[in-house]
């Protein structure tokens, strides 16, 4: 009996380890992004307006999703260190449909995921 308890357990945690990797390869828009706070998701959208703010403390590249800035829905903030890894973002992605992914956080707000290595973005 012990026996068929540990299979029924393992057979249970093998279950909870698909379904979250099922989910954690699903994606969000860039919408649906600020339901989605502290959680890690991929999310998709047209890079429709960039910045690279080189004057500014830390340097950060922005590309905003599927709205211009003021009014964007979602962020994609690249720091200044890590900015040579991605050549010149700001132009590369610019009118392109990427997917990122990582954490989703906030500022001001607004939902933004901060990448440090070109593998968490995706041109579809």
């Amino acid at each position: 009996m012990a026996t068929f308890k540990r299979c029924a357990l393992m057979a249970g945690l093998i279950g909870v380890c698909l379904c979250t990797s099922v989910s954690a390869q699903s994606k969000l828009t860039a919408d649906r992004a600020k339901e989605h706070f502290g959680q890690t998701a991929t999310v998709c959208g047209e890079v429709v307006s960039t910045s690279y703010a080189d004057s500014s403390n830390g340097h950060p590249t922005f590309l905003n999703l599927d709205k211009r800035y003021p009014h964007q829905i979602f962020t994609v903030v690249i720091w200044g260190e890590n900015r040579t890894k991605f050549g010149k973002p700001e132009e590369e992605y610019k009118g392109k449909r990427i997917c990122v992914s990582g954490k989703i956080t906030a500022y001001a707000g607004k939902p933004e995921v901060v990448v440090s290595d070109p593998k968490q973005i995706k041109v579809e």
